[in-house]
């Protein structure tokens, strides 16, 4: 036979010692939660701003080639006209600008491409007596540092 309760023989609840733990346990998991949450946005963030930072940087070593190219097509009598900015560092480029319409072009379309990236921070060296040329693109994303990718190579005109 089944025993049966009644309400006066029924054990009472022990809830003293534990009144307000499953609150306490829910504010717990919600503030380890939330902690995660933030972590995965600061990944996410993170992941973004390298993404286009790798972006920038493979258009900013595409343009540099184009401008090789470029020069590699043309008249070797004009080698120095491409000389674009040729004292200062990477960035702080000074000097005389290029007058070279193959070289104005192309800074029109670094200034398209790349963000924040003023033709008065490319700079274009020649070196006539080995053909060497060193193209060195800036630029800046945000409020972030200034970025520069340089490029050599040695031409060879004809």
């Amino acid at each position: 036979m089944l025993k049966r309760f009644t309400p006066s023989s029924r054990p009472a609840p022990k809830h003293s010692g534990q009144r307000g733990f499953t609150l306490l346990e829910l504010l717990v998991a919600v503030l380890v939660f939330s902690f995660g949450i933030l972590a995965l946005v600061s990944v996410q963030a993170t992941a973004t701003r390298m993404a286009t930072d790798a972006r920038d940087r493979s258009t900013a070593a595409f343009l540099a080639d184009q401008l090789m190219a470029r020069m590699l097509i043309s008249d070797p009598a004009n080698a120095a006209s491409f000389a674009h900015r040729t004292s200062g560092g990477a960035c702080l480029a000074s000097g005389t600008n290029s007058s070279n319409s193959t070289v104005t072009d192309w800074l029109t379309e670094v200034a398209a491409q790349l963000p924040n990236a003023p033709s008065s921070q490319q700079q274009v060296l020649i070196n006539a007596g080995t053909g060497e040329v060193t193209v060195t693109l800036c630029w800046r994303n945000g409020n972030d540092n200034p970025r520069s990718l340089s490029v050599s190579n040695q031409i060879q005109w004809p």
